[in-house]
């Protein structure tokens, strides 16, 4: 198992586990954005195949976590549970005082995914996803890291 900062040339294998995975995935452009803009990245590796990532951006004392995803493959793993606590970490070595996300109000697997690692509900933001029709996400964010 290795975890390292995704590159550009990962873009094709992310993306595909991420039109697997998410009903509302983001694009190719979304993830070569991210890199390019100097965000964070996390990918998980088993095998030489990337299993999971995260993408984020810290600035200052606030860090905000883009995406997580893991393929469906390998859920129930415990993968999650590794790139979260290295994003978290990895938060806290850059100088992060707090997270941010969001997620979107029907996805409680997620909600009590990040509440077991002490995030809270902070406030809804309406109509922030789009689709028809569109979806409400819950802010969340865990403090004093």
């Amino acid at each position: 198992m290795q975890m390292k900062p995704a590159s550009i040339y990962d873009i094709e294998e992310i993306y595909n586990i991420e039109k697997n995975t998410n009903k509302h995935p983001w694009s190719k452009e979304n993830f070569e954005s991210s890199i390019n803009a100097g965000n964070g990245s996390l990918i998980l590796k088993i095998e030489g195949n990337i299993v999971g990532y995260a993408f984020f951006s810290i600035a200052g004392s606030d860090s905000h976590l883009l995406n997580i995803t893991v393929s469906k493959d390998h859920q129930k793993k415990g993968f999650g549970n590794k790139i979260l606590e290295k994003f978290i970490y990895q938060s806290k070595v850059l100088g992060a005082t707090v997270i941010f996300l969001e997620v979107r109000v029907s996805n409680e697997l997620a909600i009590s995914f990040y509440e077991k690692y002490g995030f809270k509900r902070d406030a809804i933001r309406y109509n922030y996803y789009n689709g028809n029709p569109k979806e409400d996400a819950l802010l969340m964010s865990k403090q004093g890291l």
